[in-house]
């Protein structure tokens, strides 16, 4: 996409996007930290990578053995 597009182009698109940023409200890592760590573990009972999936219901089990004769 780039290659279609002459310089003046790609440098208004760098400019719109750094306007964009500059306007998005930031909040401090101390304030957010405790919420994403209270998601995360609010819904690790239901994780299958931290709980493990039931055999039954485990699409990728194997069928069967392979028997070398």
């Amino acid at each position: 996409m780039a290659r279609d597009m002459s310089d003046k182009e790609i440098l208004k698109m760098e400019l719109d996007q750094l306007k964009v940023e500059v306007n998005t409200p930031r909040i401090a890592v101390k304030t957010t930290a405790p919420e994403i760590i209270a998601f995360v573990e609010g819904l690790s009972a239901e994780d299958p990578l931290v709980k493990g999936v039931p055999e039954d219901k485990n699409p990728f089990k194997e069928k069967g053995g392979c028997i070398i004769t």
